[in-house]
């Protein structure tokens, strides 16, 4: 499906969830009561109702703060935030106090020691899957 027509279909299920007929009326009120810049036309937010075209980002994140709805879930979807939830589980779950004692050495140190560092590890992991492979 495409990306406007998915955005389109998120942002009326959270009008929808915010008691909110998924109108362009409705919408153009909404978001011009919240916005600080120049106030968006009719046919803008009729655009995005229908899956025409997707708002910029500052727009997003009024939109978004407007309807209770986190914004990037609102311009990609839940699936984006399963996935930064299991990235951030994996480094949770995965680096502990020696860990996090090396990364912050490593955060002190000059940009080009920590990029001969960073350098080093990825050979390593190179050769690591390499050879689990």
């Amino acid at each position: 499906m495409d990306q406007k027509l998915e955005f389109s279909e998120r942002l009326q299920a959270a009008m929808r969830s915010a008691g909110l007929e998924p109108r362009p009326a409705v919408l153009l009120n909404l978001f011009n009561t919240h916005y600080w810049g120049r106030s968006v036309t009719f046919q803008a937010v009729s655009r995005w109702l229908k899956g025409e075209s997707i708002p910029a980002q500052d727009k997003l994140l009024v939109l978004a703060s407007a309807l209770n709805v986190e914004p990037e879930v609102l311009r990609f979807g839940s699936a984006v935030r399963k996935s930064i939830e299991q990235r951030q589980k994996r480094w949770d779950d995965g680096a502990g106090y020696l860990e996090r004692e090396t990364f912050d050495a490593f955060l002190q140190l000059p940009a080009a020691q920590r990029k001969l560092i960073r350098e080093v590890i990825l050979t390593f992991a190179k050769v690591h899957t390499e050879s689990q492979g």
